[in-house]
């Protein structure tokens, strides 16, 4: 039988993802257990850590002795089998299917049987992951977002195979590292923020194919529009706040020119082949210097603490 309990939290994978989320575990008091294949992952997560720390300190204003204490809480696995003492796992590696399933196998090996798996994805369905698995009604849906540490996101799903104790366990968890869970009715592909997000990139893609403007252009519409609302009201509320009656009407107009494409965009595939990562790298569909990265990296993160004060909605 599943279990919630509050011992050890596993963390599998210590990439972008894997590390904002070990530090929003330890801030908030957890001990953690992390595993990562490759070894030099766990020399950039512990920087990441240190910084996101110090962050929750001096802008949240928890205690200065987390960021002396964190280390005593922060276990780095030598193994996958050092994580069969947690009491809950989150599985974050990188978005391929076999892979995930292939961790999912290794830690149903040493992971006694009631304890509840979470995996951070949103690109595949929980079927696709427990159609493998022996105890798929220990897998729960659980999508992060970064910078873990300094948001309220989090994106919750069950389906029909997971034990209600298993979701109430990760709901439980999400709550105790101050997310806000939302918590889907089904399990679906892209959860609910990837789903609004992708239609938004395809139509962007869509805009730029069909030269009504260029790149930097389309970010600045949408930043001076969307970006007036977004951090305080959903798309619903929205419409409620400015009027549904002409939603309706454009929507007779607009909807059937909008994208349905089905294929990835030239533009992103050309820059992927060439090596382009976005800011990682200096190239995407910009070019950045290492200043220019540095500060792009700031005003992110500046917004993200900024989105954090305000109330949480109603």
């Amino acid at each position: 039988m599943i279990e919630a309990r509050s011992g050890p939290v596993g963390v599998v994978g210590m990439g972008l993802l894997g590390r904002g989320i070990t530090a929003c575990l330890l801030g908030h008091g957890k001990q953690v257990v992390a595993f990562s294949n490759n070894r030099a992952d766990f020399a950039v997560a512990r920087e990441h850590i240190k910084v996101a720390i110090a962050e929750l300190v001096v802008r949240a204003g928890f205690a200065e002795s987390l960021i002396t204490a964190w280390p005593d809480a922060y276990v780095e696995a030598s193994s996958i089998g050092d994580l069969s003492g947690c009491d809950f796992i989150v599985e974050s590696v990188t978005e391929d299917l076999e892979v995930k399933r292939s961790v999912l196998a290794e830690l149903e090996a040493v992971i006694p049987a009631p304890v509840p798996i979470a995996t951070n994805t949103s690109g595949f369905s929980l079927l696709d992951l427990q159609q493998s698995m022996k105890h798929p009604e220990r897998l729960v849906m659980m999508h992060w977002a970064e910078p873990a540490h300094a948001t309220r996101f989090m994106e919750l799903a069950g389906n029909e195979r997971t034990a209600p104790v298993a979701l109430f366990a990760a709901v439980s968890l999400a709550k105790s590292v101050g997310k806000d869970p939302c918590v889907l009715n089904r399990d679906i592909e892209g959860l609910i923020a990837n789903r609004l997000g992708y239609a938004m990139y395809r139509e962007a893609f869509h805009l730029l194919e069909m030269g009504v403007a260029d790149i930097e252009t389309i970010d600045r519409a949408f930043r001076n529009s969307i970006g007036v609302w977004a951090a305080v009201a959903g798309p619903f509320r929205w419409m409620d706040l400015t009027g549904l009656a002409a939603y309706a009407r454009v929507m007779q107009t607009l909807w059937p020119t909008l994208s349905n494409a089905t294929e990835v965009p030239r533009e992103i595939r050309d820059l992927v082949a060439a090596g382009a990562q976005g800011i990682t790298s200096r190239r995407g569909f910009y070019r950045y210097t290492d200043d220019e990265a540095r500060s792009w990296s700031d005003i992110f993160r500046q917004n993200a603490w900024r989105l954090l004060e305000l109330p949480a909605a109603p």
